[in-house]
């Protein structure tokens, strides 16, 4: 008899208090396996893809995030009293659009630019990484005010990628620093708790004390949060909800469309593929937005490494 089974008499097998666990509101980054995990999914689903070159490319970015995520110094300190002060009001502690950055991002982003010194890219790759070489620390803040405020000029799509991918090393280290025990969901329950940002993607897991249990990533700090399924994390309605996928494949990932806003996010199922990786399979499935684009649906929030381009 498992435990939680009733005997025939009535009689409680197991731990009487082993029932239901409440699932883990928050899981804060580890910068030691965040990036190093999308690279090595990213380089495992190239394989025989019809973008392989592009998603080697971008594992080859996660690669250089996960040197620079795990060897910058200093780590920067967070002001404990302001993080109080935020969760007491329901905001998230490092609001990306409010939060005033320490100059170590711009030396995180040096370091991970000399990383593309040692691995082979497009020539146009090349060229994009000189020219931000080149940019006075002015120039470089601005890029990171219009990435963090969603503006970004056609002319410097090619410059924010790598902006925005030392954002997420500078947000993931100072959001792994937070006291995890201490910070709260917000009222809008589709925004990350650290930073404030939208999820990249959620993954409903199949494994833990709490299987079945889904959890939202944030697309800049790589926090998870917990957000009850079957609610749109767009709008909250629960009745208009249903999910698309590809005819054919694995079915690890699927498009959650939701028909009273219009909108979708894509969910990944760990029963389907153990292995799945919020950031990695959101960018492997380019072809699922296609097809959602195409009902009519909009993406709930683009991926920060792609709203860019």
């Amino acid at each position: 008899m498992r435990q939680g089974e009733v005997a025939s008499k009535g009689v409680w097998k197991g731990d009487p208090l082993g029932g239901v666990k409440a699932p883990q509101a928050l899981i804060p980054p580890d910068p030691a396996t965040r990036f190093a995990r999308s690279a090595a999914r990213l380089e495992a689903l190239s394989a025989g893809h019809p973008m392989m070159e592009w998603l080697r490319f971008m594992g080859q970015l996660a690669q250089a995030q996960h040197v620079v995520a795990t060897a910058l110094r200093p780590q920067v300190e967070v002001n404990l009293a302001a993080v109080d002060q935020a969760v007491e009001a329901r905001m998230p502690p490092l609001a990306a659009d409010g939060h005033r950055r320490d100059p170590v991002w711009r030396d995180g982003l040096a370091m991970l630019l000399d990383e593309f010194d040692r691995r082979t890219i497009p020539a146009p790759a090349r060229a994009v990484i000189a020219n931000l070489r080149d940019l006075e620390k002015g120039a470089l803040e601005a890029l990171a005010d219009g990435f963090l405020h969603g503006v970004v000029a056609a002319a410097d799509a090619g410059a924010a990628l790598y902006v925005a991918a030392a954002l997420q090393v500078y947000f993931t280290r100072l959001a792994a620093g937070l006291p995890a025990t201490s910070l709260r969901l917000l009222p809008q329950r589709g925004l990350c708790p650290c930073c404030g940002s939208t999820p990249v993607s959620g993954v409903v897991t199949a494994s833990g004390q709490t299987p079945g249990t889904r959890y939202l990533y944030c697309s800049l700090c790589g926090a998870a949060w917990n957000h009850v399924r079957a609610v749109c994390i767009t709008c909250g309605e629960t009745r208009s909800l249903s999910l698309k996928g590809i005819l054919g494949d694995a079915g690890a990932v699927k498009a959650e469309t939701c028909n009273a806003c219009h909108t979708y996010a894509k969910m990944l199922y760990q029963a389907r593929d153990m292995k799945v990786d919020a950031f990695a399979d959101d960018l492997a499935t380019l072809g699922l937005d296609l097809l959602v684009a195409e009902g009519g649906w909009a993406r709930h929030a683009p991926n920060p490494l792609l709203r860019m381009e």
